[in-house]
């Protein structure tokens, strides 16, 4: 080996040590940004003391249809300070081939989704964004995303607080009342 190549070697490993590093370092989940499907940064600190649900999702998966409670719990609790948050992947079965623009107009056409998107991102493997190496760090491999649709709820704090399998409905009872014990707001008076 060159001795340039073994420098290009060095420098790729040390890349990928740091990178690594920066997940072991995070304190929350505010230390993450991720590209929003606008092609904006979107940083996880925009959300700071609200309650974040993260959810990786394929616009052709057969769990697509939960674009629609994931919708409507943004819809049910987003002035109480929940934030659903969309993260489409191609990791799982290519059930998200299309580009940012593609993926937008699904979503707002067959699900009216208003909810924050970002763009087309990988959430397994050793190239899994690093939001999602930090979770699997912070809450164990199984609670690894293992197919579309896999849920992690973040506190006001920035901390994980739990993750939901694929399975999982976004409007279950045990999905909803996680959600509502961290609210910041407290819920309206009954009439």
């Amino acid at each position: 080996m060159s001795l340039r190549n073994r420098y290009i070697a060095a420098a790729a490993a040390a890349a990928i040590s740091m990178m690594g590093a920066v997940s072991a370092m995070a304190a929350s989940a505010y230390d993450f940004t991720f590209q929003g499907i606008d092609g904006k940064p979107l940083p996880l600190s925009q959300f700071r003391g609200q309650t974040v649900l993260v959810v990786n999702t394929a616009s052709q998966c057969g769990f697509t249809p939960q674009y629609k409670g994931l919708e409507a719990l943004w819809q049910r609790y987003r002035d109480r300070g929940l934030v659903v948050l969309g993260v489409p992947s191609d990791d799982f079965g290519g059930q998200e081939p299309g580009n940012a623009s593609q993926i937008k107009d699904f979503c707002e056409v067959n699900y009216s989704i208003d909810f924050p998107m970002a763009d087309k991102t990988v959430v397994s493997g050793s190239g899994a964004h690093p939001f999602y190496r930090w979770a699997a760090d912070e809450l164990g491999v199984l609670a690894q995303p293992r197919w579309n649709f896999h849920k992690y709820l973040i506190g006001p704090d920035g901390r994980l607080v739990s993750w939901f399998s694929t399975i999982t409905d976004p409007e279950a009872e045990r999905v909803r009342e996680a959600i509502e014990e961290l609210l910041p707001q407290p819920a309206p008076p009954k009439s």
